[in-house]
């Protein structure tokens, strides 16, 4: 699906750009921008779209995210919802690769951040005691001023640079392509009219409708645009629900089948495997015993 460009405040004032967001959702736009971003959420949970990758987001995850890879973090239903008390607590930086000079590129010791920003184009989830670090230094670049936040943020390129535990995130990073204005609008309602309704049948006659296109141009378009089919599309975001709610291990796998829009136990497990590599026994019993 070809995302939406956006355009970033200007950075006359600051080298890079770091805010602290507290509020109800991340909204729904799937969006790039020139710049990196370091995306650390403390608190939420959902599923987050970055380039071909629909997976699960949650408390405490540290994401790096190169220049222009389409993204949007997508929060479960209930923080949608009227008088919803639930939030989302976020720090985020962005920045260009040349945000502390262009200079510092070409200096020997700074050979691993050339490195560091082609690995970030497949994004990053960072784990381990580099996430630990990086986020406590993230802290502390809200509060920094001057000279403070520039070491603060050499100090937060340097974890990334040598970070050895981290996973890419992008399969295909040929898999998008940036949008033109007339995709904008409906690229993003069939976005949004999925992930509203994907717990029910959605036919591609609906779906055509709210494209504005014949059932035959839509499946040409969409199959052009994301290098997949609706259907493929529909069925990876039906599993990476299910695969919140096995997580959290509150309902049957039965129960989930059908929360998730499968109408028959067989189709499920058929697909979870095929998506997965595992079957959803499998797949809970993996994350409940780590």
């Amino acid at each position: 699906m070809k995302p939406l460009y956006r355009k970033l405040p200007g950075q006359t004032e600051n080298s890079f750009n770091i805010w602290h967001d507290v509020k109800p959702n991340f909204g729904n736009v799937w969006h790039y921008h020139p710049e990196l971003e370091l995306h650390y959420t403390i608190k939420g949970e959902g599923v987050r779209f970055i380039g071909d990758n629909i997976s699960n987001f949650s408390s405490g995850e540290l994401v790096l995210l190169g220049q222009n890879l389409p993204h949007a973090w997508r929060c479960r239903e209930e923080y949608y919802q009227q008088n919803s008390n639930l939030n989302i607590e976020a720090i985020v930086i962005q920045f260009l690769p040349t945000c502390l000079g262009r200079d510092i590129l070409m200096l020997p010791e700074a050979y691993l951040l050339p490195k560091l920003f082609e690995k970030a184009k497949s994004g990053m989830i960072i784990r381990g005691e580099t996430k630990e670090k990086v986020t406590q230094l993230m802290h502390a670049a809200l509060e920094a001023t001057n000279l403070d936040r520039i070491i603060i943020m050499l100090s937060i390129l340097k974890h990334l640079a040598d970070a050895p535990d981290y996973k890419p995130i992008v399969n295909d990073l040929n898999a998008f392509q940036h949008p033109s204005e007339m995709d904008d609008l409906r690229l993003s309602n069939i976005y949004t009219h999925t992930l509203s309704n994907y717990k029910r049948d959605i036919s591609l006659k609906e779906i055509s409708l709210i494209s504005n296109l014949s059932i035959t141009s839509f499946c040409r378009y969409f199959k052009l645009m994301t290098n997949k089919t609706y259907y493929d599309f529909l069925i990876e975001i039906r599993i990476s629900h299910a695969c919140r709610l096995l997580v959290e291990n509150k309902l049957t796998t039965e129960v989930i089948c059908f929360n998730c829009g499968f109408n028959n136990v067989s189709n499920f497990y058929r697909h979870f495997k095929k998506i997965k590599g595992v079957t959803p026994a499998e797949y809970k019993r993996k994350y409940l015993n780590t």
